[in-house]
């Protein structure tokens, strides 16, 4: 693949750059001489570029052989270049848009995977800190979907699927650290409403035991105690060995409750899911 052959040829970088060095029918950057080199040429050139670590100087190679030679193999090599190159330079539109591009035109070929994959990381290498806007995560897990889906035999996929997980998991801690920030201003509805997007839409997440616990002791600041041995009695099912349950246990018990599924809403309904296997 191209992406192995270009690993292979950044190993062997001091090679390369030795040969390339002393190469005299080696176009520079924005000569006007480009015209003059082959399609393997100026490919080559921007594969020397990529090696000494200049993606930009890489970039420009690729394009002027997608532009003199667009129907040459070399043109389609280039354009699965330009999407790698765009995101070594984290030009991450730039580098969405060659790999639309090289889907748009080669769905089919071996690269494709490759190409879906780079859109997901353009977005994932964008995800920042919990506190920020997590839209640019969101459109991280979509692109790793559809690589899931579309190419479930691609090398890519595991990796994708640690990403996933990894950005899953970022989303529920964003309406983790809302839901805390909630709490801890006795806004307890505010706060509920967040952890209970975590339990219903973030299930498989690392915060849902927390979640629970955390709905335990809003539940009981407002005095829904069925809501919160509720609560708690779907933390003992799944969690009951971590210090989450321990402590929401205590709660309970202090208030003379325990763990039991007493509500008749929406965790009532999550409750009946997990004696059937169906939750989790």
């Amino acid at each position: 693949m191209i992406v192995n052959r270009l690993i292979y040829l950044i190993g062997f970088a001091l090679v390369v750059l030795g040969l390339l060095v002393g190469c005299s029918k080696t176009a520079e950057v924005g000569s006007d001489e480009i015209e003059n080199y082959s399609a393997k040429q100026i490919f080559d050139r921007a594969e020397f570029e990529m090696a000494r670590s200049k993606p930009i100087d890489a970039i420009a190679f690729f394009s002027d052989v997608e532009r003199l030679y667009p129907y040459s193999e070399w043109a389609k090599r280039s354009v699965i270049m330009q999407a790698f190159a765009n995101h070594k330079a984290k030009q991450y539109e730039e580098a969405r848009d060659a790999a639309e591009r090289y889907i748009e035109y080669y769905p089919s070929d071996e690269d494709s995977a490759y190409a879906q994959y780079i859109i997901a990381l353009s977005y994932y290498d964008q995800i920042e800190d919990i506190g920020r806007d997590q839209e640019v995560t969101a459109k991280a897990l979509e692109a790793f979907k559809i690589l899931i889906k579309n190419y479930p035999d691609s090398e890519y996929v595991k990796p994708a699927e640690l990403k996933f997980d990894l950005a899953f998991d970022h989303l529920a801690g964003k309406e983790m650290e809302v839901g805390r920030y909630y709490l801890k201003r006795q806004q307890f509805p505010a706060a509920i409403n967040r952890f209970r997007i975590v339990l219903e839409d973030y299930q498989t997440s690392s915060y849902t035991a927390e979640a629970l616990h955390r709905l335990v002791e809003a539940y009981l600041s407002i005095g829904l105690v069925d809501e919160a041995q509720s609560a708690g009695a779907i933390l003992g099912h799944n969690y009951q060995a971590t210090d989450w349950y321990q402590r929401s246990y205590s709660l309970l018990k202090n208030e003379n409750l325990r763990p039991l599924a007493k509500s008749s809403g929406w965790l009532r309904k999550i409750h009946r899911q997990v004696l059937k296997g169906r939750w989790l």
